[in-house]
């Protein structure tokens, strides 16, 4: 994340080892460039591991977080080394999982064991007729909470005793973005991600353009400004100044009719962006899922399945259970039950 390094050692499927640890801005202030951030984390990573009695050459396999890598598919991919050089260089967006893949290779490759990334962002099948927008050159790609979404829709259907494969699923990670992506046949068709959709407590999600070019032309903000408007300092944050959900679910609480209004229009949006989404599986939908942190709201996802109940059943899977995610889809690639795709 940008500013933390998550690390977690498994064996099959238990948990050994899981640590977080937070970055400060100081601590990050003297790297001009997200990818001049590689040595300093693959260190943290390095002597946090030694510091705790592991060795490098007891692992079989290292899974990063998969980057703003463009067009790619779900499911897992070596990092070669053209997904490195894409990775580090200045064709993608820069964010700190562009650097999950770079760590996972440069640990990797000396000891001769794989490296992978899993379910990036950007990752997705969408046809032609959904990536089509109505400005040529501005075209449609996937992005949404990938990791987590297939990995709760998967889990959902192991204990329905039935195959992820099989079913058609609409997933809405809330978290301080939110998204929303349709699932068919084990593949993501579709997504609403957190700028073409519902607002949620840190980003502005879909607004009108018209009043967008207005406010960029206007003279009374910079281009770093306005980006803040609607990834940072949107959403909640932008109308009631703070975006944890326990807060303002206690001013509700104590009366704040503001927050309860914002609160419910949130709920509203994400409402409208599983409605919007169950249409590409021609409201043949098997369950919705609402899952990430901010699913822990049960004033937020009651209020979202009341809208949405006539769809499809509801179920509530709480939390962001990324590096769960990305060590069972280890274990799947290293067992053959998948196979990992090369980047080209």
């Amino acid at each position: 994340g940008s500013t933390s390094t998550k690390i977690a050692l498994y064996e099959d499927e238990k948990p050994v080892f899981i640590q977080n640890i937070e970055h400060t801005r100081e601590e990050l202030a003297p790297f001009a460039r997200i990818p001049d951030q590689l040595e300093y984390r693959k260190q943290l990573v390095l002597d946090t591991l030694e510091s705790n009695g592991y060795q490098l050459e007891q692992l079989s396999a290292i899974v990063g977080r998969g980057g703003l890598v463009p067009n790619l598919k779900t499911g897992g991919y070596r990092v070669n080394d053209q997904l490195a050089a894409v990775l580090s260089g200045e064709e993608i967006s820069p964010h700190a999982s562009n650097l999950g893949g770079l760590i996972a290779k440069s640990l990797a490759d000396p000891l001769g064991i794989p490296a992978y990334i899993y379910d990036a962002v950007t990752s997705g099948e969408l046809n032609e007729v959904a990536r089509i927008t109505g400005i040529p050159g501005v075209v449609r790609q996937s992005m949404c909470h990938a990791l987590n979404s297939r990995a709760m829709a998967r889990k959902y259907a192991v204990a329905m005793g039935k195959k992820y494969e099989d079913m058609r699923i609409l997933v809405a990670h809330l978290g301080g973005g939110t998204s929303v992506s349709a699932h068919e046949n084990g593949k993501i068709i579709d997504s609403i991600g957190d700028d073409d959709g519902q607002f949620s407590p840190e980003r502005s999600g879909s607004v009108p353009l018209l009043s967008v070019i207005d406010m960029c032309y206007s003279g009374l903000y910079t281009k770093e400004e306005m980006v803040q408007k609607i990834r940072g300092k949107g959403g909640m944050f932008a109308h009631l100044g703070t975006s944890d959900c326990r807060i303002i679910e206690q001013r509700i609480q104590e009366g704040d009719e503001k927050a309860k209004v914002v609160f419910e229009a949130q709920a509203y949006q994400i409402a409208k962006g599983i409605g919007l989404l169950s249409i590409t599986l021609k409201g043949q939908v098997d369950v919705i899922i609402l899952t990430g942190g901010v699913a822990h709201s049960r004033l937020l996802t009651s209020l979202v399945e009341k809208y949405v109940s006539f769809i499809a059943p509801v179920v509530v899977m709480p939390g962001e259970n990324e590096m769960e995610a990305l060590a069972n889809a280890g274990l799947r690639l290293l067992r053959g039950e998948e196979t990992a795709r090369e980047y080209t």
